[in-house]
Order: structure tokens, then sequence, then C-alpha cells
């Protein structure tokens, strides 16, 4: 697993997998959610201040997308 994926890198291979984008309420802050056509769901707080994400949330996307 890389030690420095930055969070608009995962956003831009979230997409190539199909899923979208969602800020999650009015207030969601850091707080987002990923959606795919059929519905799955990838949610999960954006990192900051550096964007760039904990291995645990890129070991859940990995499972999530089964890779």
């Amino acid at each position: 697993m890389p030690k420095n994926f930055h969070y608009n890198e995962m956003v831009k291979l979230l997409g190539d997998f199909g899923y979208q984008e969602l800020k999650i309420g009015k207030t969601s802050g850091s707080r987002v959610k990923f959606v795919n056509q059929v519905g799955d769901q990838i949610r999960m707080h954006k990192p900051h201040p550096t964007g760039i994400l904990k291995a645990y949330q890129l070991k859940e996307i990995k499972e999530k997308l089964g890779l």
C-alpha cells in the first residue's frame, strides 16, 4: 500500500470504478460518501490537513473494491 496516497487521487480512482462523491448533509464537514450506479456506498472522512489517506482507509477501500 502506498504511504502517500492523496485524497484527490482516491476520488479519481473511485470515479474510474463508477463512484461519485457526495457531501453528506449541509453541515457534513469532512464526511463524504461515494455512491456507484447500483447503490454501493463508501463512507469516509476526508483526511486533513495533508490530504494523505490513512492506512486503514486504503485497506477499507481496497476491500470494498475487491482488489
